[in-house]
């Protein structure tokens, strides 16, 4: 924990005490999902075989990073005239937030929450995983895209939003769960080539994720207690 798709679950969650915005919560949500898009850095890394220190929970987990966007989205709302560029931008500066918090409480890793600077604040260095609970842990990405998925599948039905979509997320949801126990198994029996194929499919799910949030707006904008 926390996997990609428990940080957007959260996001969703969030929506019972945020202001109803326009954009806004379609920002937190993004904005919990897409500081794990450093994993693209750290896989090019890995297959050009350079160094991949400072490349993980470094520059999209920074604080320094969540003034930056802030700042951006606020001017550009004003050059547009448009507030919920504003919005959005408040939304991805707390998504972001919400993500590097969790990332502290719930994961084994430290954070370099003032990059540049290095410092790498980490509660669990004293924590040694087990194999078992690591290769649980990867594999989980796909469980939690899964849920995540099945989450909005069931708000759309509910709230009668985006209901052309359900039948396709739902199927969606299913494939991750399947991907689950397909490399589950295959890490606890290792095969060549497993990681390669593991990553390629892990990032096309965070990309697809995104793609689905961006979908599924209206279900999660739709006010809660509507």
């Amino acid at each position: 924990m926390p996997q990609a798709g428990v940080h957007a679950i959260v996001g969703v969650a969030s929506r019972k005490w945020m202001p109803k915005k326009e954009w806004l919560l379609l920002g937190i949500v993004l904005g919990n999902l897409v500081p794990d898009l450093d994993n693209i850095a750290v896989a090019v890394a890995t297959v050009t075989k350079s160094s991949t220190d400072g490349l993980h929970r470094t520059f999209t987990h920074s604080l320094f990073t969540i003034l930056a966007i802030v700042l951006l989205f606020y001017l550009i709302s004003l050059a547009t005239k448009n507030a919920r560029w504003g919005n959005f931008g408040v939304g991805l500066g707390i998504g972001i937030l919400l993500h590097v918090l969790l990332d502290l409480l719930l994961w084994f890793n430290g954070v370099e929450l003032f990059w540049p600077i290095r410092y790498e604040l980490n509660f669990w260095n004293w924590f040694v995983m087990p194999s078992w609970l690591g290769i649980l842990l990867k594999t989980a990405e796909f469980l939690a895209f899964g849920l995540y998925f099945s989450l909005l599948a069931s708000m759309a039905g509910r709230q009668k939003t985006n209901e052309d979509y359900v039948p396709k997320l739902r199927g969606w949801a299913n494939i991750q769960f399947a991907l689950f126990l397909l490399f589950t198994v295959l890490f606890f029996f290792p095969q060549a080539g497993v990681d390669t194929i593991y990553g390629a499919l892990y990032l096309l799910a965070l990309f697809f994720s995104i793609g689905v949030t961006l979908r599924m707006m209206q279900t999660i904008e739709q006010p809660i207690n509507q």
